[in-house]
C-alpha cells in the first residue's frame, strides 16, 4: 500500500502532469513540422537543386529479388538492404527545423523573463524629502 500511495504522490506531482502535457504537446508539434518539411521545404529545395525528391533517394546494398519494383518502400518490404540516404537527410531538416523553432521559443521567454526581472528589480521611489511632507501638511492644515 505504501508503495501505491508514494506512486500515486509521484504521478499527480505538477511536474510530471507537466511533462506529460509537455510529451503531447510535442508529439503534435512534430507532426505539423514533418509536414512543413515535407510539403513546404523539400518541394522548395528540390525546385532550387532540380526536381528531387529527397525522400526515395537511397542505394540498394543487396540483390534485389526478381519483380520487386525499384522504390524505397518496395524494396524495405522485399527485406532487402537499403541505405535510404534520402529519408536520413529529411529527419536531419526536420530536426534542424524543430531546433530553430524551440530556439526562437526559448529566446522569446527569455525576453519576457528578463522584462519582468527588470520591472521587479526597479528601485523603489525615493522617499519625499522631509521638507516636501511639511510643507504639504501645512496647506492640508490651511484647506481646513
Amino acid at each position: 500500500m505504501a508503495f501505491l500511495k508514494e506512486f500515486r504522490e509521484f504521478a499527480v506531482k505538477g511536474n510530471v502532469v507537466d511533462l506529460a502535457v509537455g510529451v503531447i504537446i510535442g508529439a503534435a508539434f512534430n507532426k505539423i513540422v514533418d509536414s512543413l518539411v515535407k510539403d513546404v521545404v523539400m518541394p522548395l529545395v528540390s525546385l532550387v537543386v532540380g526536381n528531387l525528391d529527397f525522400s526515395n533517394r537511397f542505394v540498394v546494398l543487396g540483390a534485389v529479388p526478381e519483380g520487386v519494383p525499384r522504390t524505397l518502400a518496395d524494396l524495405t518490404k522485399a527485406g532487402v538492404p537499403v541505405f535510404a540516404w534520402g529519408s536520413f537527410l529529411t529527419v536531419v531538416v526536420n530536426f534542424a527545423i524543430l531546433a530553430f523553432i524551440i530556439f526562437l521559443m526559448v529566446r522569446q521567454i527569455n525576453r519576457l523573463k528578463r522584462a519582468d526581472q527588470a520591472e521587479a528589480a526597479a528601485p523603489p521611489p525615493a522617499p519625499t524629502p522631509e521638507d516636501t511632507v511639511l510643507l504639504r501638511e501645512i496647506r492640508d492644515a490651511l484647506r481646513k
